[in-house]
């Protein structure tokens, strides 16, 4: 924790009403935005999470002024086992304060166990506040609020050459049809249009369910899109079977993608996209979080050396789409200093704050893009509060777990190394929780 000088301890019966309780006091202008967080001075919050690496130390940084002006310590823990982790603390009676779900489903099942807290009214009135209906549900559990969006990101993205692109005189297409255009001129021409890789370790096989979500999502919209996740109609329905067919005229199609399916197996999803680099292939659909994975040397931006593109409609007539992804802060106890951060981290205030940091985006609506460090933050940004697109979370993360992070993915490793289309989606059918 920040120490609090034992002067400023002294001093805080002074200062709150000026609206600064915590190290910085009132001598810091910038403190009084959190005077509604007073009075909880010396108390300490832990908060566990995913987020690792670089973007655990921006979201760390996120925070201060609210803990030197406060006095509450956020103590922040990331795992790379954050799943199993947090249930075998939840089920030994040391669940954190607040933990940031990536995963909706996750966040429903331990709300279904009776171990955590509705948000309180004051993460309620931000969140209907700042946030669009489609954000809002995805903490909703039985029509209660439990968590409050978070960051967030889009997975809804074709990263491309804009060089590959121009000499060739192509444009970004806007829609399904076009994008099948610009395929087929790379490949009459012996370029592969698509980079794949689907390698990812004990989750080898994600990158395609996201292909499936999309067409999904663009093909039949987002209520027979909210039934298949939610296993109203069978996983093996015959728009299923539709959807992934047409995500197989791309990925299992060998005029289209750089390798056969045993290099796409064993390609990590990290590397998939680098060929472009090299003009070797010219697409790679995954989400804004491959920008990280370009060289560092890399121009990522419109005139650049690689940018990205919206995955277009399948039929323009019913609007634009976007499959999205993102944490929600959700908590395990509701003493008074945890209700506080819960609530400033559900604010515009907080989300302007992680994006000036750097590195990542919110769909809050008070997110100024001046705070959006670079040409891909700001495009996602743009996008994620769109309210004329229709948002939905990535599908995989709202099933339950034994499908949307297990036979969903092995499925999809299995049918890009040959698996029939019926028959892979009977099995993962056969595999739901009845």
């Amino acid at each position: 924790m920040r120490i609090l000088a034992a002067a400023a301890a002294a001093l805080t019966a002074l200062t709150l009403g000026a609206g600064c309780s915590g190290t910085q006091q009132a001598a810091d202008p910038g403190c009084e935005k959190y005077a509604e967080y007073a009075g909880n001075v010396g108390s300490t919050v832990s908060v566990f999470s995913t987020i690792r690496g670089l973007q655990s130390e921006q979201t760390q940084q996120s925070w201060t002024q609210f803990e030197d002006c406060t006095g509450i310590d956020i103590q922040y823990t990331g795992s790379a086992y954050f799943e199993s982790e947090l249930r075998r603390r939840v089920q030994n009676g040391a669940a954190p304060d607040l933990a940031l779900f990536p995963q909706p489903g996750l966040l429903a099942d331990l709300v279904r166990s009776g171990k955590m807290r509705p948000a309180p009214a004051t993460v309620q009135a931000n969140v209907t506040k700042w946030f669009s209906p489609d954000w809002s549900r995805y903490g909703t559990v039985d029509g209660v609020l439990y968590a409050a969006p978070f960051t967030a990101s889009v997975k809804s993205y074709v990263w491309y050459s804009p060089k590959m692109f121009g000499v060739r005189g192509l444009q970004v297409p806007t829609t399904w049809a076009e994008m099948i255009t610009v395929s087929d001129a790379f490949a009459a021409e012996g370029v592969k249009p698509w980079c794949l890789g689907i390698e990812s370790g004990s989750a080898t096989g994600w990158p395609v369910t996201d292909w499936v979500e999309d067409v999904m999502l663009r093909e039949f919209g987002a209520d027979v899109y909210d039934q298949w996740v939610g296993h109203q109609i069978p996983f093996n329905d015959p728009r299923v079977v539709t959807a992934l067919d047409k995500v197989g005229q791309i990925v299992r199609n060998p005029e289209y993608v750089y390798g056969d399916p045993a290099a796409v197996v064993a390609t990590s999803f990290k590397e998939a996209g680098l060929p472009i680099m090299e003009g070797k292939c010219a697409m790679l659909r995954h989400g804004s979080s491959y920008a990280d994975m370009w060289p560092k040397n890399a121009k990522v931006a419109p005139d650049g050396d690689v940018f990205a593109f919206q995955v277009p409609p399948i039929d323009p007539a019913k609007g634009r789409q976007l499959l999205v992804a993102g944490e929600f802060v959700g908590a395990f106890n509701d003493r008074p200093e945890v209700q506080a951060v819960a609530a400033y981290l559900s604010t515009a205030d907080w989300a302007n704050s992680r994006g000036h940091v750097g590195g990542a985006v919110s769909a809050n609506s008070g997110f100024d893009l001046a705070n959006a460090g670079t040409a891909i933050e700001k495009l996602s940004a743009e996008l994620l509060t769109d309210r004329s697109i229709t948002a939905r979370f990535d599908g995989s993360d709202m099933m339950p777990a034994k499908v949307g992070t297990g036979t969903f993915w092995t499925g999809m490793t299995d049918w890009i190394n040959g698996a029939s289309t019926t028959d892979t989606l009977n099995r993962i059918e056969s595999t739901w929780p009845r």
